[in-house]
């Protein structure tokens, strides 16, 4: 028996027929790129929100670094963040050209602790990006207390953790904006590569837009900008799938509930940490080995069963060999919470169809 990672195939027989009608229309209509179908579905992700403004981009490492800049965030400001998480998290900070600080993740969510990043502002601290790891929110009631307390500006990374909200509060609710990703493996993913804004704030909404087409506001008027625009295409595809989302979240707990019951008596096993009042949407079922040593050989073991188990993210950002050691990134205090996690992380399972 083979038990697949991703379900996209399935996912998309499920709905084909939405997914073709939306490709076709987009096919009819001769515009591919900024065209009706992109500026229908930021409506549609705007209003999913319960925000203003949506902006459809390349990827979702553009929408994150694109962001920093439209919040003028540059050389000689200082973001914090946590480091056991996908590298175009701090990335993206780099190619804005900040300094990435790394403070510890919280030792159940494993998303970013808030009482690691008090101590970690510097005078130097323009913006918190907390990460929902996982399919977890952070804790944005304490992020945001802190980002007011110190007039910082949060931007919250939810590559991850799309339909998912915290105990009274949605994503976007906290934060001056929210980045995602549209990749196909997301809980919300097109078939290829995409991103997106989502923001109350106008000055993001506009630079966002100009900065994605070449500085341009208007045909043949430019300034300084580059191209990363989300097409047509994408568009439909996630036009489509968007009225599923809730849906399908609700199957992944329900799965993430039959693992937790399985497993519940596992000794050599941590399962995953949902905070009361919460709602986990579980991109991935992370278990944790209690002893690193043990994270390899247990995947093997089911990779060799035909269970195609995988390790996100096995090696922390600051642990790569092109983590930019220097001005560009500097660790605040100890992380063994983070450095736990990236040893002894197996991603299970856990899709919809």
């Amino acid at each position: 028996m083979q038990v697949p990672f991703y379900g996209h195939v399935r996912q998309y027989h499920k709905i084909r027929s939405e997914i073709d009608a939306n490709i076709h229309e987009v096919l009819e209509s001769g515009q591919y790129v900024m065209g009706p179908m992109l500026k229908r579905f930021e409506q549609e992700l705007a209003e999913y929100h319960g925000m203003k403004y949506a902006i459809g981009v390349g990827n979702g490492t553009d929408a994150l670094w694109l962001t920093f800049m439209a919040l003028g965030i540059g050389p000689g400001d200082e973001c914090i963040t946590t480091t056991n998480t996908f590298f175009a998290t701090a990335e993206a900070m780099w190619i804005a050209g900040a300094t990435a600080v790394f403070v510890d993740s919280d030792a159940r969510t494993n998303c970013i602790d808030p009482a690691a990043i008090e101590a970690a502002i510097t005078p130097k601290t323009k913006a918190l990006v907390p990460v929902h790891l996982y399919g977890q929110c952070a804790d944005m009631k304490a992020v945001r207390k802190i980002a007011d307390k110190h007039k910082l500006l949060v931007i919250e990374d939810n590559a991850q953790a799309f339909g998912a909200h915290g105990d009274g509060f949605k994503i976007g609710e906290l934060s001056d904006a929210v980045c995602t990703s549209f990749i196909i493996q997301k809980n919300l993913g097109t078939f290829g590569d995409g991103g997106a804004v989502v923001t109350n704030n106008e000055q993001v909404d506009r630079v966002v837009r100009r900065l994605r087409n070449h500085g341009s506001e208007k045909r043949s008027c430019h300034s300084f900008g580059f191209n990363s625009r989300l097409d047509d295409l994408h568009a439909g595809v996630l036009s489509a799938k968007l009225k599923h989302i809730d849906e399908w979240n609700d199957l992944r707990r329900k799965h993430a509930a039959r693992y937790t019951a399985g497993l519940a008596g596992a000794k050599t096993i941590t399962l995953p940490y949902e905070a009361p009042g919460y709602r986990h949407i579980f991109h991935l079922y992370v278990v944790e080995t209690r002893n690193p040593a043990h994270r390899d050989p247990f995947l093997e073991f089911l990779n060799q069963a035909g269970i195609d188990a995988k390790c996100h993210y096995p090696i922390a950002i600051h642990q790569q060999e092109g983590y930019p050691w220097g001005k560009q990134a500097r660790i605040a205090g100890p992380i063994p919470n983070s450095e736990r996690n990236a040893a002894c992380c197996i991603s299970l399972q856990c899709f919809p169809n």
